[in-house]
């Protein structure tokens, strides 16, 4: 076991032992008062969960429920970016999204690239800050997708093709979550949608 971050505090487990939120620990919900919510519905609803978690790491004074919270974060932005990377990002791609999209692609680089220095470094002085630094990193994210990218893809794609890629969503969330620990399968190259 490894040490906690201050005096005082109980021993913390290396990073990557704790298992990620359980499978519908997060539940996402199907139908929003529209009817089916699709793609785009998932997405944000993704990026306000991830921003609550946020706020409750900012908000906790405890050591261990700040790792704790992190490596919910963590797990979190791991399957958020393999989705997006994998299914939605491919299907949005057309010439009028070609450089939102060579943007959303940079923007998670440079997320992940904090996500793993942090990770190695949890009982380090300056944690704190690290995690700020991947907030901003993401608020510029969520900021860029939902007032440029989302607005082309919603007129690019149909309700029936946003719904799809929904479904497809969905499962690859599902079986990241089940599979536990998502944080640890973080690359800095992107996920290859399916041929």
């Amino acid at each position: 076991m490894a040490s906690g971050g201050h005096v005082g505090e109980p021993p913390r487990a290396p990073l990557g032992r704790l298992a990620c939120p359980p499978a519908g620990a997060y539940p996402i919900p199907r139908k929003g008062k529209k009817g089916m919510m699709d793609a785009l519905d998932l997405l944000k609803g993704q990026h306000k969960e991830i921003n609550a978690l946020f706020d409750r790491f900012e908000n906790s004074d405890q050591q261990s429920e700040k790792l704790r919270l992190f490596e919910q974060i963590a797990d979190m932005l791991a399957i958020h970016t393999m989705i997006e990377e994998k299914h939605f990002y491919p299907a949005a791609r057309s010439k009028g999204t070609r450089e939102d999209l060579a943007e959303a692609y940079d923007e998670h680089k440079e997320v992940k690239k904090l996500l793993l220095h942090a990770m190695k470094s949890t009982s380090a002085p300056g944690f704190d800050g690290l995690v700020a630094a991947i907030r901003g990193g993401l608020e510029h994210h969520i900021h860029e997708e939902e007032t440029n990218l989302f607005p082309k893809v919603k007129k690019l794609l149909d309700k029936k093709e946003l719904e799809d890629i929904r479904g497809k969503l969905d499962t690859m969330t599902e079986e990241l979550r089940k599979k536990g620990n998502a944080r640890t399968h973080i690359s800095l190259t992107p996920v290859k949608a399916p041929a």
